[in-house]
């Protein structure tokens, strides 16, 4: 089911946020083999454009979850 923009753009924001926190969480860990930490700055440049894909899977999960309620 195709989620729409609305609930796209009202989730992006915690899409975003999400990912750039799990990016610099990830390059922390990255750290421990030898791979640069990232800034936070960075984490959010690269948040901003792949929040995008997140925050549509989710509300595609959400409009699948509101049809599966309606019967």
């Amino acid at each position: 089911m195709k989620p729409g923009c609305m609930l796209v753009a009202a989730l992006y924001p915690f899409g975003m946020g999400a990912v750039a926190v799990n990016l610099f969480f990830a390059s922390l860990i990255g750290s421990w083999i030898g791979l640069p930490v990232l800034t936070p700055w960075q984490a959010v440049f690269w948040g901003v454009p792949l929040g995008l894909p997140v925050a549509w899977a989710f509300a595609a999960h959400v409009e699948r979850l509101k049809a599966e309620a309606d019967g």
